[in-house]
């Protein structure tokens, strides 16, 4: 296990001043733990394209991790994966909204 237990800050949004977190995932006591900011947008779309930015983030971080990897195999399979996920949960999602 990483000694870091929360990540670094991106430098840009240090220099920002308007800059705010949208999403935090924890895994704790074996589970996805997750704080989200809701109510920004009006249109649920938006989180669809947060979704595959993030996605993308996560295919250019593995890929140049390990250069071994295919980048659109990779992106395949995240997909296949999301997909599956969404079509039948392997648990459900619980939790409280908190303002």
């Amino acid at each position: 296990m990483a000694a870091q237990k929360s990540l670094d800050m991106p430098p840009a949004a240090q220099r920002d001043q308007h800059a705010f977190e949208l999403l935090r995932v924890w895994i704790a006591e074996e589970e996805q733990h997750v704080s989200l900011r809701a109510g920004l947008w009006d249109d649920p779309a938006a989180w669809g394209i947060v979704l595959a930015d993030l996605a993308r983030h996560i295919v250019n971080a593995h890929t140049q991790h390990n250069k071994k990897l295919d980048p659109q195999s990779f992106l395949q399979q995240l997909r296949d994966g999301f997909d599956h996920e969404l079509d039948s949960p392997t648990e459900e999602v619980e939790g409280d909204v908190s303002r």
